[in-house]
């Protein structure tokens, strides 16, 4: 209690401070956005996987569209400069990223057992069709003898590789099971035989670009199988090696590799490509120059619909643009990750980690190179550089991993059978069971008054 004297006497009151509320309502405002980052958070790692499924299609169709986009602004100068309609890549683009988008939505519908039975022949088929280029079917395309001429259409038979390889790894990795974790030579046969071959055949056909994807493929099942460190060690060691033996061997990797420590280009040297693709970043600012506005796209960087387009798309939609295009592959990355991390299935999580090392690294190194931070290799970027094959190969990729989307996540399954047929039952993972040799049963396949009557047979039983 406090006195307040006023001019007729003394007035007894309580004592009130200026803003009483001031500081807990900070602390209420404070507390409410933690709850909500904490909901946000606990709503990406632990809610429902259909939500990657619908993450990823929305994402590739975003990123599919943006490039049809941009290969029409970037390849239109130098179509009419070779006689060609101005729509003439577009088109081809355009079409197969329909086919794609249908192709992706299908093997989402594919059961996940259907691809573990067919690694196998998929790897197969992929050796035995990257082996044609060597025939007189097979075409060089800018010093890589990598391409096949089928009706008049060329394909890239190394794309559909790295799909088959991803697939194969996870289906030999899952057959083997916790043992590769503990023997290293058991990690390397016969995986490593079944990476060596279509990375020999797109090397001899002087791809080194795809040759470092089929590395990093590689490299992601070893790594998410939890391999012995010692493989990675050695296997770092021995991939310096053979690069250095690529670069020397190989006039035209030289001057890339120059070029990129020294940076003293001329119109004709091999860094001009890497120059004029900073150039046009740097044109481009906050908000770039508009849409279909380039300037550096007239034949002044060489690939600019294809390994250099992301130097287009700087220029034109600036910083803004190339953000929102790092932004949708970020949520790809999430996507993918919530699947691999939550799965129980081998051959899932290793599938899953085979296509994310797949698409991100491809991207890391593209946008490496464009600005500046690796050599020029020559790998285009997934879902935005012109390539029929590259973008059919990568959007079924994506396929195949939100299929692993639509799995129920539990099963009960019926384990240690006795002579009786009676056993205990479990939850597992639907693949997890299907490795392990289990009948399941889906919990919400039936419906509830079918599941109670089991159960009250089953008692009986007993």
């Amino acid at each position: 209690m406090a006195t307040r004297t006023t001019g007729t006497g003394p007035v007894t009151g309580t004592t009130r401070s200026a803003r009483p509320d001031a500081a807990p309502a900070a602390g209420r405002g404070g507390a409410a956005l933690s709850t909500r980052a904490r909901h946000v958070w606990h709503h990406v790692t632990d809610g429902p996987l259909v939500h990657s499924y619908y993450a990823l299609a929305g994402c590739v169709v975003l990123l599919t569209g943006i490039g049809v986009m941009m290969v029409l602004s970037a390849s239109a100068v130098e179509s009419i400069s070779d006689s060609r309609s101005a729509y003439s890549l577009f088109a081809k683009q355009a079409a197969f990223g329909l086919i794609g988008l249908v192709l992706m939505v299908v093997l989402s519908l594919v059961p996940t057992h259907v691809y573990r039975k067919a690694a196998w022949p998929a790897w197969l088929v992929s050796v035995l069709v990257s082996a044609l280029v060597f025939t007189p079917l097979g075409r060089e395309v800018n010093g890589n003898r990598n391409w096949l001429v089928v009706g008049g259409q060329s394909i890239q038979p190394s794309e559909l590789a790295k799909l088959a390889l991803s697939i194969w790894l996870a289906a030999l990795f899952a057959r083997q099971g916790r043992e590769v974790a503990d023997d290293w030579k058991k990690a390397l046969w016969p995986s490593l035989l079944g990476f060596i071959v279509p990375t020999g055949l797109v090397l001899a056909g002087g791809d080194a670009g795809t040759a470092i994807v089929f590395a990093m493929i590689y490299a992601g099942a070893l790594w998410f199988v939890r391999a012995p460190l010692k493989i990675f060690v050695g296997g770092a060691a021995l991939l310096v090696v053979v690069g250095l033996f690529l670069v020397v061997t190989s006039p035209h990797r030289l001057d890339r590799i120059t070029g990129w420590l020294f940076a003293d280009c001329g119109a004709t040297d091999a860094c001009w490509q890497a120059q004029q693709g900073l150039n046009a970043l740097a044109t481009g600012g906050w908000w770039g120059v508009g849409l279909g506005q380039s300037r550096l796209k007239y034949n002044y960087v060489p690939e600019a619909h294809n390994d250099y387009i992301f130097s287009i798309i700087g220029e034109e939609l600036g910083l803004v643009g190339a953000t929102i295009i790092l932004l949708l592959f970020i949520v790809v990355v999430v996507a993918m990750a919530r699947i691999l991390t939550r799965t129980r299935s081998t051959f899932v999580r290793i599938t899953t980690a085979c296509i994310t090392t797949w698409i991100v690294g491809q991207a890391f190194v593209n946008l490496g190179m464009v600005t500046g931070l690796l050599p020029v290799i020559g790998i285009p970027l997934p879902f935005i550089s012109y390539g029929g094959s590259a973008l059919l190969t990568t959007m079924a990729a994506v396929g195949v991993v939100m299929s692993f989307a639509r799995v129920p996540r539990t099963v009960r399954v019926r384990t240690d059978r006795g002579p009786g047929g009676d056993g205990q039952e479990r939850i597992l993972d639907e693949q997890e069971a299907r490795e392990r040799g289990y009948d399941s049963e889906h919990e919400g396949s039936r419906p509830a008054w079918t599941r109670s009557l089991g159960g009250l047979i089953g008692k009986a039983r007993r």
